[in-house]
């Protein structure tokens, strides 16, 4: 008997240390990206325990999901689309309805997508960029082949800029928060990625940015992901709302101060059905611009059903 209760009460403790056991969540985060910020000040909760592994670059960030490397990325729907389309199950959950912008001299007299005809554009991303396929698209409305009319320069963000500042190019299309920077010099925004949207007709929000991960995965932790993506939730509220957690999370970076109110103008209010059709109405008009993106809708599964 004595030896059966030795035996129960070790059964006990295994499975109550099972129980106990929390979800590990492996994130693949840019150490320049504001998931960083959230993390920091993250909570610790039952359900799971985060480990984050840094990435130099959003292509490294997309390697290391695809290898397997880590659970979860921040990207876009986009690159969601396409992997589904070549057999990955990757999906998406909005993270943040920031979007990048055109950026020009403060004298510049650039004032629209078509006064570009002619010009030097930079662009942080590569040719399927969305924010230059929404450009590109504009300028159509207004009869403007961008694509063949503007010579072009495309790089990493910090590359871009610097080609802005030396004079090499007119124009950058680049990323918010290194618009944000560009702006609290002196530069000049044109257009970011909501009034591009706007001119082509959309009119529901579409977050570009989201939590990309495998479905199957997902699927095998809903509990764990709903968990995580409340708690991101408040953190996001407690950057934006808390003056000394926005400090303390952002003590490393020496433009937070320019970066808060868009950081949290960015914060998602509705991820509706009418936010993903209007989703594929966008995609659309990429796909009409180029047919490289992908099949002529977005790929089932694209987004992330939590329910």
């Amino acid at each position: 008997m004595k030896k059966l209760a030795l035996i129960m009460g070790s059964l006990m403790l295994s499975s109550q240390s099972f129980a106990d056991e929390k979800t590990v969540l492996r994130i693949g985060m840019q150490t320049s990206g504001t998931l960083d910020w959230e993390l920091s000040v993250l909570g610790s909760s039952p359900e799971f325990e985060i480990k984050t592994q840094p990435v130099a670059t959003a292509e490294s960030a997309k390697i290391a999901l695809q290898s397997g490397a880590v659970d979860m990325i921040v990207s876009d729907w986009l690159f969601v689309s396409q992997a589904r389309n070549h057999g990955a199950d990757f999906t998406f959950y909005p993270y943040s309805n920031t979007s990048g912008a055109l950026v020009v001299l403060a004298t510049s007299a650039i004032q629209n997508a078509k006064d570009l005809a002619g010009k030097k554009l930079g662009i942080a991303g590569g040719e399927l960029d969305k924010n230059w396929l929404l450009l590109q698209a504009v300028g159509k409305q207004d009869e403007i082949d961008l694509n063949a009319s503007v010579e072009k320069t495309f790089g990493a963000p910090p590359l871009i800029n610097e080609q802005l500042k030396n004079g090499r190019v007119d124009a950058i299309l680049t990323h918010w928060h290194f618009a944000e920077n560009l702006k609290a010099q002196g530069y000049k925004e044109i257009l970011n990625g909501h009034d591009l949207q706007a001119q082509l007709g959309i009119t529901e929000s579409v977050p570009t940015l989201g939590y990309v991960f495998k479905e199957s995965w997902a699927n095998q932790h809903k509990s764990t992901l709903k968990a995580f993506f409340a708690a991101t939730k408040e953190a996001k509220n407690a950057l934006c709302e808390n003056e000394a957690t926005w400090q303390k999370a952002t003590a490393k970076i020496d433009s937070a101060a320019v970066l808060r109110k868009p950081y949290c103008d960015g914060r998602i209010s509705a991820w509706s059905q009418a936010n993903q059709q209007a989703a594929q109405q966008l995609y659309s008009v990429l796909f009409k611009l180029n047919p490289k993106i992908g099949n002529e809708n977005l790929a089932a599964g694209t987004f992330w059903q939590a329910e």
